[in-house]
Parts: C-alpha cells; sequence; structure tokens
C-alpha cells in the first residue's frame, strides 16, 4: 500500500510568523519558516484522510487545491487541532453527503459538546457541516482502508496519533506508552512531534524527539508542530541523516 502525505501546517498553537515577534524565523523571507497550524492528509486507495481541522484549515485547503476529504482523523481538541472545524461545510457541500470523523471517546464527546450543530442531520442547502462522530478505540477499516490509533500522552491527555500503512503521524506528545512502540514496528514514514528546543511539558523537545524518532527507527523521520524557536536551517544543520524538518506544502510518500 503506498501512502502520500501532503503536510497541510507543521506549526505550533501560535503559527509562525507569531503576532508582534521579530525573531530570526518570524523575520525570515524563507516560505519553510512561514508555518500554519499543524494538519496532514493521508491518501491511499483513492481517499484522503484529514488528520484534525485547524483554524487555519481553508487557507490550507486553498493554498494546496484540497478539494477532497473522505474522513477526518481527530488526535485530541485543542484549539489549534479542532476549531477549523466549520471549514468541513465545504467537503459536504461539494458531496452532498456527511463526513465521518473519528477519535477516542473524549475527543468525539468533546466535538458533540461544543460544535453540536456539527451533528445535526442536513437542511436543505448544506450551509453546515453534517458531521458523523465515530469513536474509536483500535484498529478500525474505513472503506477498506485499516487505520491504526496510536495512543500516546499528552501531559496528562491520552490522545491519538495514527498509522496507515507504513505511515505515521504522531503530534502533541510528552510520552509514549511501552504498548504503542509495538504499533510502529516496520515504519517507512513518521511525522513526529518536534516543538522547541527545550522539554515542555506537553510536547517533546529537540532531543526527545530525536530520541525517540532513533527508536522507532522509521527510513525517515519528519519533525513537525514546531515553535518560531526553531529555524528550519538551523535545526536541519543538527539533525543526522534520515530525520528532516517539515515546512507546509511538503509532500511525502511511503510504500
Amino acid at each position: 500500500m503506498t501512502v502520500e502525505v501532503l503536510i497541510l501546517g507543521c506549526g505550533s498553537s501560535t503559527g509562525t510568523p507569531a503576532i508582534g515577534c521579530t525573531c530570526p524565523t518570524c523575520t525570515s523571507t524563507d516560505p519553510r519558516n512561514r508555518r500554519t497550524r499543524a494538519s496532514s492528509v493521508f491518501r491511499t486507495e483513492g481517499l484522503n484522510f484529514l488528520i484534525d481541522t485547524g483554524p487555519d484549515l481553508r487557507t490550507q485547503a486553498l493554498r494546496e487545491g484540497l478539494t477532497q476529504v473522505d474522513a477526518v482523523l481527530y488526535t485530541h481538541p485543542h484549539a489549534d487541532h479542532l476549531n477549523g472545524i466549520d471549514d468541513l461545510r465545504a467537503y459536504c457541500y461539494l458531496n452532498k453527503a456527511p463526513l465521518p470523523i473519528f477519535g477516542n471517546a473524549f475527543m468525539m464527546q468533546d466535538v458533540v459538546t461544543r460544535f453540536h450543530y456539527t451533528t445535526l442531520p442536513p437542511g436543505t442547502w448544506w450551509d453546515k457541516p453534517v458531521l458523523l462522530p465515530t469513536p474509536v478505540d483500535g484498529p478500525f477499516s474505513h472503506r477498506g482502508v485499516t487505520i491504526t490509533p496510536l495512543p500516546v500522552m499528552h501531559g496528562r491527555w491520552p490522545i491519538y496519533g495514527y498509522r496507515i500503512g507504513n505511515a505515521a503521524y504522531i503530534t502533541d506528545v510528552s510520552e509514549i506508552p511501552e504498548e504503542s512502540y509495538a504499533l510502529l514496528d516496520g515504519l517507512e514514514l513518521l511525522l513526529l512531534d518536534c516543538l522547541r528546543n527545550e522539554p515542555h511539558y506537553t510536547h517533546f523537545g529537540v532531543e526527545q524527539s530525536l530520541a525517540t524518532a532513533k527508536r522507532i527507527g522509521a527510513r525517515r523521520t519528519i519533525f513537525i508542530h514546531m515553535t518560531h524557536e526553531l529555524e528550519y536551517h538551523a535545526l536541519t544543520a543538527r539533525l543526522p541523516e534520515g530525520i528532516e524538518v517539515a515546512y507546509d506544502g511538503m509532500r511525502l510518500d511511503s510504500t
């Protein structure tokens, strides 16, 4: 199974440049230092699986010509991963069909509670998102594609990464439980949280990300969800072979 990956955004909750900041990353003219909020698309078997709906979703979709979304895989309900949910209305309108969304029970309940209008039946004009929240607690299949949730910790929150084929996505992680490492064997491609230089109580820092990437041993690891503290070229110079710095619009594939 070939999985194509499109990185819609690789930034942290503030995005880069950050409002009011004049650091070298925020003032850089290199487009690889301009980061919208973290989200990606995994494409396989003709289906597009969108991971998270951050507040930059509309801008990202227009930039990349993303006109097809077949399901959404949610990692957790923080604003920078969820609050673009209303922009899913475009895909419901285009298809005149509800859109399935998946996540752990806590994630799905958060959607139902905070964005209840998205779970109502469609109206005549399909002018609102029409979503089908489905809690999952293990591997599941959607239209013939097997998706494996990857339980990880985001501070005190249990959240999900995801694996499809030999590609995996893990954002906002401070700890990977031992049992989840077994779900990461044989990876070709890993997108991995790397917030800043120093560790954070809810995120990996650079050294934690490097150690985790080495343990998992994917052929290619891409660091995502970065603050403006990490400048593209400076971080690239520090990384060993097989580990790269993400940028918005980056396209990858695994087999």
